[in-house]
């Protein structure tokens, strides 16, 4: 087919966008590209100007909350947000007084935030508490609901099911773990479930039962509770009614002190943070039965430290290719990899730059882990590799006041 003259050249005008007609040059009169240097210039410059654009508009400012002890500096609830594209985390701003909040969960659906009031006394009662709170998304502001006795002493730890219809709490000094209904409005209804735990172990810190977490497996199924009192893993199947029925439980070596617990993405791993002899569990998991069998015990802590052994905190990468544990007195993050069989190999122990890391959490992407200094009044971040897991501190430590807990908004409304 013969194409008349004159027409290529409208052709190739009309596949040219208009603003790029009068940017670039025509190709019509020669076939050839004519390009003066000026041209080229602004060429290449407009193409990394809109690289950078790209590269800027894919950073975040994720917002997060952290939990305290009060009765220092501290008086409550604080909030932040990091920078998922330079690690900076903004001043941490006081967003609700709270006493104790040391632990906290945020709902699935972002718009509520649960702490426990790690206390004994709660209302008279030797007790702590439960509080629900509203989050005002533009300026993380929380407005209290209400609040519910953890009929309990210390509760330490809890969390919030797929569904956001219940919290499930572990108190310390009580010994015991519980649930709590979430209302429509987000507040906690009245009905609470409770178990006891009962038992010892051969420490004189485990004269009785510490239940120190618990936690939800992928399908919500079962909930895993972690007691260092009596050196176990149990596991109870969760009801829609917010019912705790004990299926399994997994026992460790005398002495151990189970303490913070975290799932393997895949679900067919967990992985369990002995406090009191600083070691870090890799178990195998059978989702039907809720039963753990193990694999491998690694300590957290290198071979000449002679000093204070204090786990506290253990965590996933996202990608389930690295674990992470703090040592409370070593100062420090332990960074494994995990093999394909669920077993780990260490790859390196860091200090966090300051005293006392209690918790710490990883930020949604995966890029940043951030460690709270307890005893410093600081959070430090850190850059993880992509590659290797390791950890290299990012920026100066932010101040907040003897941070314990770090919770993200979740950047998915569900789990």
């Amino acid at each position: 087919m013969e194409i008349p003259a004159g027409v290529g050249n409208d052709i190739n005008r009309m596949k040219k966008p208009r603003r790029l007609r009068n940017i670039f040059p025509d190709f019509s009169t020669t076939g050839k590209a004519i390009m003066n240097f000026p041209t080229r210039f602004l060429f290449f410059f407009l193409l990394l100007a809109f690289a950078g654009q790209i590269h800027f508009c894919s950073a975040e400012e994720i917002r997060f909350f952290v939990g305290t002890y009060t009765g220092g500096q501290s008086r409550g609830i604080y909030s932040a947000t990091l920078n998922t594209e330079t690690g900076k985390v903004s001043k941490p701003e006081l967003v609700a007084e709270m006493t104790n909040p040391s632990f906290l969960a945020i709902h699935p659906g972002n718009g509520h935030l649960y702490a426990v009031g790690e206390t004994t006394d709660y209302g008279g009662q030797k007790s702590g508490s439960v509080a629900a709170f509203s989050i005002q998304p533009e300026t993380g502001r929380l407005t209290l609901l209400n609040e519910r006795p953890s009929r309990g002493g210390a509760p330490c730890h809890l969390v919030v099911n797929r569904e956001g219809t219940q919290v499930l709490f572990a108190n310390y000094v009580g010994g015991n773990v519980g649930t709590l209904p979430i209302l429509a409005n987000g507040s906690l209804g009245e009905k609470s479930f409770l178990v006891q735990h009962q038992g010892s172990s051969v420490t004189p810190r485990q004269q009785g039962p510490h239940a120190h977490s618990i936690n939800l497996d992928a399908k919500n199924n079962h909930a895993v509770a972690a007691d260092l009192g009596l050196d176990k893993l149990i596991t109870y199947r969760l009801t829609n009614a917010g019912k705790l029925i004990r299926v399994a439980e997994h026992s460790e070596t005398p002495g151990a002190g189970p303490r913070h617990f975290v799932f393997h993405p895949n679900g067919r791993f967990g992985y369990l943070l002995n406090e009191m002899n600083a070691t870090v569990s890799a178990l195998s998991y059978a989702p039907q039965s809720g039963k753990f069998e193990s694999l491998q015990t690694l300590p957290t802590l290198p071979g000449e430290f002679k000093g204070r052994k204090s786990c506290a905190e253990v965590r996933i990468h996202p990608t389930g290719k690295f674990l992470y544990c703090s040592n409370r007195g070593h100062d420090s993050i332990a960074v494994y990899q995990i093999l394909d069989s669920g077993k780990m190999k260490r790859v390196e122990i860091i200090k966090t730059g300051g005293q006392e890391p209690r918790n710490f959490v990883l930020d949604p992407s995966g890029k940043f882990l951030l460690a709270e200094n307890q005893k410093s009044d600081s959070i430090t971040v850190f850059k993880i590799h992509p590659t290797t897991g390791r950890l290299t501190a990012s920026g100066q430590p932010v101040y907040c006041p003897t941070p314990v807990c770090i919770r993200f908004l979740n950047t998915k409304k569900t789990d």
